[in-house]
């Protein structure tokens, strides 16, 4: 699974909108001079974010965008899905009537990759912006061994 731009910079977005908040908004261009990330791509993703109901818009001056929810119950795996990021690992389209293969037929390792996508959207679901925030969300693959463990 490849993430693009859209779900890494609106998870970007929304760390560094709780994390600078305190209850007051936050525009637009201060997150994109923190981040590095452009203004108006920012302006596309909270559109988004907005019509998804994670966040609130605040017009006029001293506005900006706050969280429309807690931190704690805001999940990555919404954020992405939010910008239309799908959260996926095979090649084919669910629903649609071509396989992996181009055909109607599904590839060999098509129930190892819908696994994997499962798998990588558990994870991020039990991942909420304040654990982003207050770093909670350390590397589990170290306690993993560095190489496969070879068959007797």
């Amino acid at each position: 699974m490849k993430l693009s731009t859209k779900g890494r910079y609106a998870v970007m977005a929304l760390v560094d909108l709780a994390a600078h908040s305190a209850g007051e908004p936050v525009t637009l261009a201060e997150i994109a001079e923190r981040q590095g990330i452009s203004l108006s791509y920012l302006e596309q993703l909270f559109a988004k974010l907005r019509r998804a109901g994670l966040v609130d818009a605040i017009r006029g001056p001293g506005g900006g965008y706050l969280m429309a929810h807690p931190a704690a119950q805001t999940r990555v795996a919404d954020i992405i899905l939010a910008v239309d990021e799908p959260i996926r690992a095979t090649r084919c389209t669910p629903g649609k009537p071509v396989g992996c293969r181009g055909d109607v037929g599904r590839c060999m390792t098509h129930d190892l990759w819908e696994e994997l996508g499962n798998q990588i959207y558990l994870y991020l679901s039990g991942v909420s912006v304040a654990d982003v925030v207050a770093g909670r969300v350390a590397p589990r693959s170290e306690s993993r061994p560095a190489t496969p463990v070879a068959a007797a």
